[in-house]
């Protein structure tokens, strides 16, 4: 398992530079905006989110919602632009999926109900049975 997980982090360089070059051959100095385009659309991302951070966390605090959505974005934004300016097409096509993935409340939501109980009236605790003879 070890092995794989080493190859792969090999592997993923060596694909970006493989794109690079090859696009490059294809495309000249087209794919250098590109690449520099990129990089400016990552640095705004990630100053826009570290901006707007604050701003989510307050208001969901304000409305006694669970700031761990807020968190949660954040943090996936913060990786697609850090993503974005790492140079390589692979990685931006990462980072664009990233983005349009829409923030999934269903798992949000079940992580946080296993915490809370579903019923107000149940009272959880353990039993055992004594033998009487």
């Amino acid at each position: 398992m070890r092995l794989i997980f080493i190859l792969a982090l090999l592997a993923f360089p060596i694909a970006e530079i493989w794109t690079l070059i090859s696009l490059f051959q294809q495309y000249g100095w087209w794919v250098l905006l590109y690449l520099v385009t990129m990089i400016l659309l990552g640095l705004q991302l990630i100053r826009d989110e570290k901006l707007l951070f604050s701003g989510r966390m307050r208001q969901s605090l304000s409305q006694d919602v669970n700031p761990m959505k807020a968190m949660f974005s954040s943090a996936r934004n913060i990786t697609a632009g850090i993503l974005l300016i790492i140079p390589g097409v692979l990685t931006d096509v990462i980072a664009v999926i990233l983005l349009l993935m829409p923030a999934d409340k269903n798992a949000i939501k079940s992580h946080m109900s296993k915490q809370q109980a579903a019923n107000d009236d149940v009272i959880e605790g353990e039993f055992h049975r004594e033998n009487e003879e």
